[in-house]
């Protein structure tokens, strides 16, 4: 799965932001599951950022999310991102795709 993540950060804040940006993505490296992340800067907006992880699984991600270290280190951060949908199902050729429908809890 991918996990996209996208900022709005004002050109004075852009260092620390990076480096901020940079130990939440360590952060999440260390967490199983972890298959890959790149940080990136938008070319013709650069207060907009973006943190984009790939993930064996969504499961994995989300126990990433719940890991202590990564709350330490790295959900400050990420709470910093542009409200909208973050999660992205892969899509190759043959490949199911995820049905939205509701959730049971059981």
């Amino acid at each position: 799965m991918l996990v996209v993540n996208r900022f709005r950060v004002p050109a004075e804040r852009a260092a620390s932001f990076r480096e901020d940006l940079e130990t939440a993505r360590e952060a999440l490296a260390a967490c199983a599951g972890y298959a890959g992340g790149e940080i990136g800067r938008n070319v013709d907006d650069p207060e907009l950022w973006v943190l984009s992880t790939r993930w064996d699984n969504v499961g994995g991600y989300r126990r990433a999310l719940s890991s202590y270290d990564v709350k330490l280190r790295a959900v400050m951060t990420l709470s910093q991102a542009i409200e909208e949908p973050s999660a992205y199902e892969r899509v190759e050729p043959g490949t199911t795709l995820n049905i939205g429908s509701p959730r049971s809890l059981g």
